[in-house]
């Protein structure tokens, strides 16, 4: 009797981790601008740390280039998530990524060095997280451009 029970919770455990899992695989997250927010287009547009930032409207990359300090992280996660840039060292530390402590922050793949780096990005929440993982000082550490355009 206790077998079976097992097997049961073990198939239905198995059931619903696949069941998160296709639902993460289908919500693609689409960049948004990173001064409004908004969904991107791909007219409005500037260089940035060697790729390319999308914005919503020919105001926002004004606003961009007046303050890009300001909007900096979120144009650096926008390149990870347009697949321009990719993980390639632990964002924090700038050694070499361990495969097990890889994260999705916001659909963006990011992977770190250890289980200590991995935990410091999880505790952080919503901006405070693209902020600590994407500034520009984070993302010359662990990020490397492999496409210049989408």
């Amino acid at each position: 009797m206790k077998k079976r029970i097992f097997v049961y919770t073990c198939a239905i455990t198995l059931f619903a981790c696949f069941t998160v899992f296709a639902g993460e695989k289908a919500k693609k997250i689409k960049p948004t601008c990173p001064v409004t927010g908004k969904p991107c287009k791909k007219e409005f547009s500037v260089s940035h740390n060697g790729g390319t930032v999308f914005f919503c409207c020919p105001n926002c990359p004004k606003a961009f280039k007046k303050n890009t300090k300001k909007y900096t992280a979120k144009a650096n996660y926008q390149l990870v998530l347009t697949k321009q840039a990719k993980c390639v060292k632990c964002p924090f530390k700038g050694t070499k990524v361990n495969e097990k402590t890889f994260i999705s922050v916001k659909g963006a793949k990011v992977g770190f060095c250890c289980g200590n780096c991995k935990a410091r990005a999880l505790k952080a929440k919503g901006n405070k997280q693209i902020e600590l993982i994407f500034n520009d000082k984070a993302f010359k550490k662990g990020f490397k451009i492999v496409k210049k355009e989408v």
